[in-house]
């Protein structure tokens, strides 16, 4: 039995009571059931194949198990270093997510099933479930695991991303199809815990919730002194990474920059991620060229690799999450709060209940309304420079290990 299964147990229901809505449960075997060896697939369209969940984390924590191999599909992007050697990348899609590659990548996806005959697939994108199940019905006893990254029904109907006539329709389209994968999957997985709550396919013994907490890179020391920021007379590295959205305040992070600058001279900010959206992408810019060098943009219509992400954090003095209030993140915890966490990294963050109670907690920084008109007085700010973050050290509850242990679990629970 592996540690993680024993670590586990103690999670079982006990017989007789009955289990609430809202309370995830883990139901972790004594022995493996995959047959051994065994070949895993991780799968995704849109998701790059050094993506940090997908392959970071599900995939470097599964080739970890004796007698196993473990391939990622996702979109074309350099494989990242030190990968072991039994785990595998295979790109689904070669081009653009608006193009006809994406067809293209749904048989690409069905090939790859008829190759590897996996003995389970992982399901990171609601896309790929109609084929999965597909595959799965064709010969049963075929098993896969549906992970849940996002709430994409609500996504649909909120983000303004699609026609008013069409969202409806889809989101009723999508929501309709996860429903039928979550019966036929051995587990659902949710990348957030309120999507226990939100999503109606959520059973509690059949689900399983996996924070994208931060996967320390092979061979990475994490930092273990408390932070100061530098005074205002130095150089300030501000940070804005992850994906670039006007949702998530890029606007916000560009108006704090040059507002902080008035107090603190030599403050600069670093934009950088994938901006998915080629208008908004032009205006960013534009607006970067016409900051007097405050801020750099590093990615933009290109994919960045975590790696390079995870460095920028490393140089970084101060993060910003300026996100504006949406449904579609209010009750989300973003993969970079918990990447800023286990770097020791202070951080400012748009005023969230479920953020404050985390960064607060570990004294690592400060909720700060970035839509307000009019921003305090920069000199205000500059008081930051004199508070320690951090002084308890790296919080392990940013750490990907805990999660681990759960997936390990899971995986020893399919028969």
């Amino acid at each position: 039995m592996s540690k993680g299964v024993q670590a586990l147990h103690c999670l079982r229901p006990k017989r007789g009571k009955p289990q609430s809505k809202h309370k995830l449960t883990i139901f972790a075997a004594t022995m493996p059931h995959l047959p051994s060896p065994t070949v895993i697939l991780l799968a995704s369209v849109l998701k790059p194949l050094d993506d940090t969940r997908m392959f970071g984390k599900f995939g470097r924590t599964l080739s970890g198990r004796p007698d196993t191999t473990v391939h990622v599909a996702g979109r074309l992007a350099p494989p990242p270093h030190g990968a072991p050697a039994n785990l595998h990348t295979h790109a689904l899609l070669h081009g653009s997510r608006l193009s006809w590659a994406r067809l293209q990548a749904q048989a690409r996806y069905w090939a790859l099933l008829g190759r590897l005959q996996p003995q389970l697939v992982v399901v990171h994108a609601p896309e790929l479930l109609p084929l999965t199940l597909l595959w799965q019905a064709l010969r049963p006893g075929r098993r896969f695991l549906y992970d849940v990254r996002e709430n994409y029904a609500l996504n649909i109907r909120t983000q303004q991303v699609y026609p008013a006539w069409l969202r409806g329709l889809l989101a009723g389209a999508v929501r309709a199809l996860e429903t039928l994968a979550a019966r036929r999957a051995s587990k659902v997985l949710l990348a957030e815990r309120s999507y226990a709550d939100e999503l109606p396919f959520a059973q509690p013994a059949h689900t399983v919730v996996l924070e994208n907490k931060y996967q320390p890179q092979p061979g990475e020391v994490l930092p273990a002194k408390p932070r100061q920021l530098p005074a205002p007379n130095e150089p300030l590295r501000l940070l804005y990474s992850g994906t670039i959205s006007e949702l998530n305040g890029v606007w916000e992070a560009i108006r704090f920059v040059q507002h902080l600058r008035t107090a603190w001279p030599l403050a600069h900010l670093t934009i950088i991620g994938t901006c998915q959206q080629p208008g908004l992408l032009e205006r960013l810019q534009a607006a970067v060229a016409q900051a007097a060098g405050a801020v750099t943009l590093r990615g933009g219509a290109q994919l960045v690799p975590h790696a390079e992400i995870v460095a920028e954090i490393q140089r970084s003095d101060l993060g910003l999450l300026p996100y504006r209030p949406h449904p579609s993140s209010a009750h989300c915890i973003p993969t970079k709060l918990f990447e800023y966490l286990a770097h020791g990294l202070p951080l400012l963050f748009s005023p969230n209940p479920r953020w404050q109670q985390r960064v607060l907690l570990h004294e690592a920084g400060f909720a700060f309304d970035f839509a307000q008109p009019e921003y305090p007085p920069a000199a205000a700010l500059a008081t930051l420079s004199q508070r320690l973050y951090y002084p308890r050290g790296i919080p392990a509850e940013a750490l990907w290990q805990s999660e681990a242990i759960k997936l390990e679990a899971v995986v020893d629970s399919i028969r």
